[in-house]
């Protein structure tokens, strides 16, 4: 060729944009953005995870991932974002490749959410329920500021409360899984929350 051609990339396709990395959920086929999560939030989803996936790895038994869009096989359009999930080997094989579209159509065994300063009480109970009436068998709610843990077993039952004294374990979803809260949750800071209140 005797001058330089120039290819201009194809327009962007706003739902299949591979850069586009917004978090959003999809509620009845609408996009709903999710405010960004606290430092302390992000961190405590990620040291969990890295929990979640050593010893799902270790015991060849699934695991973990941070950030999925998962779609929940409601009678509604609903996809949701955990912060972290747990998926078992026999529901998708170690070594298979991740689906290339998203939202991933699989129901974890775990799914965890936590809270962040800019999370609404009852927003983060609307997705436990729908979480578990997906079929999802264990759902952790984490509060970092107030370090506690509620643990969701079944759609009907109460949630169980743990703190930093207590130790987080996985029963029957994950047995032999346990994580020693006071290693996971920061000792409430009295001088920050008295700071709070100026």
């Amino acid at each position: 060729m005797s001058a330089a051609q120039v290819l201009t990339p194809p327009p962007k396709s706003a739902a299949r944009d591979p850069f586009d990395h917004n978090r959003y959920e999809i509620v009845d086929g609408t996009r709903v953005e999710l405010p960004p999560m606290g430092t302390e939030s992000t961190g405590v989803a990620f040291s969990l995870a890295v929990a979640l996936a050593n010893f799902g790895l270790a015991h060849n038994g699934g695991m973990a991932y941070t950030e999925m869009l998962i779609k929940l096989p409601l009678g509604r359009d609903r996809s949701r974002r955990p912060d972290a999930i747990f998926v078992p080997f026999r529901l998708w094989p170690r070594g298979k490749r991740l689906p290339e579209e998203s939202p991933w159509e699989i129901v974890p065994d775990l799914c965890v959410e936590v809270v962040s300063p800019s999370d609404k009480a009852g927003g983060v109970m609307e997705k436990v329920r729908e979480y578990l009436e997906a079929g999802v068998r264990l759902v952790w709610v984490v509060y970092p500021q107030q370090a506690a843990v509620q643990v969701y077993e079944q759609p009907t039952g109460p949630a169980r409360l743990l703190t930093r004294a207590d130790i987080l374990d996985g029963g029957a979803v994950l047995p032999g899984f346990t994580l020693t809260l006071a290693e996971l949750l920061w000792e409430p800071d009295p001088a920050a929350a008295g700071a709070d209140d100026e």
